[in-house]
């Protein structure tokens, strides 16, 4: 009887730290432009160029995570990028990245535009510069190859600015399929968790006796 009421656990403890940095997020960054210093802006990217940067968002991430000479500019736009990463679901909802319509697709313009200006900023850092340079040389052979350069959308001149975080568009969810799917499943398995929860918490004085 034990084992079947802990089994719940995993789940459980994945669906409420899932819930946990979405609620962390929302408070600490959710007002945006109300922060006291003023944001930097960060260029637009393209429709096109979305796909493949977001292909080599790890490796980008990773790189600049291991960067040594920094300035506070770059940290700021590497934050930002991590941020709104987050508030995109990690880039697991279906379509956020290609479908126009997905209420995604502005938030991930925004982490993406971010990743892109961090890997470009780190072409001019000394120790960085090699392995940015290939990163970029990598991602231009990758446009050309796949013929994505002049695929553009809705948000594909937008720029974005550090002291704004986009936001999903959560209204219109419920207007695209794959968007509530994926979210459905969420709030499924966190009611399971929930109710696992309660299960594995719940008092054992009958068992004992």
């Amino acid at each position: 009887m034990k084992s079947d009421r802990t089994r719940p656990f995993p789940l459980a403890a994945f669906a409420v730290a899932a819930f946990c940095v979405l609620a962390g997020n929302a408070f600490a960054h959710g007002s945006g432009a109300g922060g006291s210093r003023a944001g930097l802006d960060i260029p637009e990217i393209a429709h096109g160029e979305m796909a493949v940067i977001s292909d080599y968002r790890s490796r980008i991430i990773e790189l600049a995570s291991r960067a040594v000479d920094t300035n506070e500019p770059f940290r700021r736009v590497l934050n930002y990028a991590e941020i709104q990463y987050s508030y995109c679901l990690w880039g697991r909802v279906p379509g956020s990245v290609t479908d126009e319509e997905s209420p995604f697709n502005e938030c991930t313009h925004a982490y993406l535009a971010a990743a892109k200006a961090v890997l470009f900023s780190m072409r001019e850092m000394p120790r960085e510069a090699v392995a940015a340079g290939e990163l970029i040389s990598a991602v231009d052979a990758d446009m050309v190859r796949r013929g994505l350069a002049l695929v553009t959308c809705q948000f594909s001149g937008q720029a974005f600015n550090t002291a704004d975080v986009v936001k999903p568009r959560w209204s219109g969810i419920p207007f695209h399929a794959a968007s509530m799917a994926l979210l459905t499943a969420f709030a499924s398995l966190l009611v399971f968790a929930v109710f696992g929860l309660c299960r594995l918490l719940r008092p054992t004085a009958q068992s004992s006796e």
